[in-house]
C-alpha cells in the first residue's frame, strides 16, 4: 500500500458553515417562519422550532466541539430579523448575542466569516414589496453599516449574500422558496435590487473597514451536456451555466443578465475581494422538448452516480476540481465556503470528503490561491424546504432532544484539520473504498 500525505500551504482555513435560520431556533420574524406555517411548503410538514437552539445558548457547546476537533474557522450568517425587527427599531441586545459568538470564537483561536443574508428576509421587508421593491436595496446597506459597525473589530472575511442564484432561481423562477413566484419578470427585477445590494454593501463595507475582504458566496453547479456530440445539449449546459452562475459574472463585470434581459449596475463592477464557492454536485442536462422552463433540458445525475441516501447528491468529486477552475478565472482568492452531503448514516461522508478534499488540494497543487474550506456543516439543521429530512452534519442532532450525536467524520475530518493534509493512513482507516482513487498505485 503507497503512503503519502498531501499536504496544505501553512495558515489554510479549515472550519464547518451554518446559517442563522438553521440553527438558531425560532426565528418567528423572518419569511420563513412564515413560510413554515403554510401546509405543502416544507417537505412533511416540517418546522424549524428550536432548530440547534443557538439562540438558547448552545452556540457555545457546539464552538468547543469545532475547537476541539483542531478547526481554525467558522463561517455563520446575522439574521437580519433579529437585528432589525422593524423598520425603525435596531435591536441592541441581538447585537450583544452576535457579539458574543463572535468573542467566543475568538477566545477558541477561530476566524470567523461572516454572511449578511443567509436566504431569510424580514416580514416586514417583504411587506414592503420585497427585493422588487427598488427601496430593497437602501433597506439592505443600513442593515450591513449598523452590522459591520458593531463587530468590525472581530470580523475580517464579510460574505455578502449567500447563493443568490439559489435565492432568485428557489423564490422567484421556481417557487420552492419564499416568496414562491414563477416569473421571469419578477426574477429579473429582484435579481437586479439583489445585485445593487450587494454592490452597496460591498461599498459600505470597505468604507468602515478598509482591510476588510468582501465576497458572495456563489452556488456552483457542474453542468455537462449528455452527448458532447448533440449541439442542442451543448448549447444547453452552456446556457443553463452562464445564467446560473450570472451574479459572479456581475460582479465582475457591472452588468445582471438573465436568459436575453441584461442591465448594467456599474457600481457592482468589481465588487470581490475573493470568491466564494458553494460545490455539491454535477448535472448532466439532456435535450427534452417537454421541458421548456429549463430551456428544453432535462436536469439528471451521471449514470451509475455514487449517491446519497435520497439521492439529492451525487459524488462527483472532479465537479470541485471544475469549480476551482471556473473560480480562477475572476483572478481573486478563493474560500470553498460550503461542501458536504446528506448522509445519516455517516457512510458516503467519509469517502465523499476526502475525494473532495483531494481534489482540492490537486488545484493548490497548481498554486491555485485557495485559502480554505468550510464543510457543510456543523451539526444536523432544517435544510429549508426539505425540513429535517436530510443529514448534513458532521455531528447528528436528536431533533427532540438536542443531543449532538458524534459521528465518525467527526474524527476522519478532525484529523485532517490537525495535520493540515489528508494522508494514506488516515484515507485507509475512514474511506478504504476511496484509496485508490486518491492514492493510486
Amino acid at each position: 500500500m503507497p503512503r503519502a500525505k498531501y499536504q496544505f500551504p501553512s495558515g489554510f482555513l479549515w472550519g464547518t458553515a451554518t446559517a442563522a435560520h438553521q440553527v438558531e431556533g425560532n426565528n418567528t420574524n423572518n419569511n420563513w417562519w412564515q413560510w413554515e406555517q403554510t401546509p405543502g411548503n416544507i417537505l412533511n410538514g416540517d418546522k424549524s422550532g428550536l432548530a440547534c437552539d443557538w439562540w438558547g445558548g448552545r452556540w457555545e457547546e457546539d464552538f468547543d466541539r469545532v475547537a476541539n476537533t483542531h478547526q481554525n474557522a467558522h463561517r455563520f450568517s446575522i439574521e437580519w430579523s433579529r437585528i432589525q425587527p422593524s423598520p425603525s427599531r435596531w435591536d441592541d441586545n441581538a447585537i450583544d448575542v452576535y457579539r458574543e459568538m463572535l468573542k467566543g470564537l475568538i477566545k477558541r483561536n477561530m476566524v470567523p466569516m461572516v454572511t449578511l443574508h443567509h436566504f431569510t428576509d424580514p416580514i416586514w421587508f417583504n411587506e414592503q414589496g420585497g427585493w422588487e421593491n427598488e427601496k430593497s436595496v437602501e433597506c439592505f446597506i443600513k442593515f450591513t453599516r449598523k452590522v459591520v459597525k458593531a463587530f468590525k473589530d472581530y470580523v475580517h472575511l464579510w460574505v455578502t449574500i449567500n447563493e443568490p442564484n439559489v435565492y432568485l432561481f428557489g423564490g422567484y423562477m421556481h417557487g420552492g422558496f419564499p416568496p414562491g413566484y414563477n416569473s421571469l419578470v419578477r426574477a429579473f427585477r429582484a435579481g437586479v435590487n439583489l445585485l445593487k445590494a450587494h454592490a452597496g454593501s460591498y461599498h459600505a463595507i470597505h468604507k468602515l473597514q478598509s482591510d476588510a475582504l468582501v465576497g458572495m458566496a456563489h452556488n456552483y453547479r457542474s453542468i455537462k451536456p449528455a452527448h458532447n456530440w448533440c449541439l442542442p445539449e451543448s448549447f444547453l449546459a452552456r446556457q443553463l451555466k452562464r445564467n446560473f452562475h450570472t451574479f459572479a459574472y456581475a460582479a465582475q463585470n457591472g452588468v445582471f443578465s438573465l436568459l436575453t434581459t441584461r442591465k448594467r449596475v456599474p457600481a457592482a463592477s468589481n465588487t470581490q475581494d475573493f470568491i466564494g464557492v458553494n460545490y455539491y454536485s454535477q448535472d448532466i442536462v439532456s435535450f427534452d422538448i417537454r421541458n421548456p422552463s429549463t430551456l428544453f433540458g432535462r436536469l439528471h445525475y451521471p449514470d451509475g452516480s455514487d449517491l446519497s441516501g435520497s439521492g439529492f447528491i451525487a459524488n462527483v468529486p472532479d465537479g470541485m476540481f471544475e469549480a476551482l477552475h471556473w473560480a480562477l478565472h475572476f483572478n481573486r482568492p478563493i474560500y470553498v465556503t460550503e461542501n458536504g452531503v446528506e448522509d445519516a448514516e455517516d457512510k458516503m461522508r467519509p469517502r465523499y470528503i476526502t475525494q473532495h478534499i483531494h481534489k482540492i488540494w490537486r488545484a493548490v497543487n497548481f498554486n491555485w490561491p485557495i485559502k480554505g474550506y468550510f464543510h457543510w456543516s456543523l451539526v444536523d439543521n432544517f435544510e429549508w424546504e426539505r425540513g429535517w429530512s436530510q443529514r448534513f452534519g458532521l455531528w447528528g442532532l436528536d431533533v427532540a432532544t438536542q443531543k449532538r450525536i458524534r459521528r465518525p467524520s467527526v474524527d476522519l475530518y478532525a484529523s485532517i484539520c490537525k495535520e493540515n493534509a489528508l494522508s494514506s493512513d488516515l484515507v485507509q482507516k475512514y474511506a478504504p473504498e476511496a484509496f485508490e482513487s486518491i492514492f493510486p498505485g
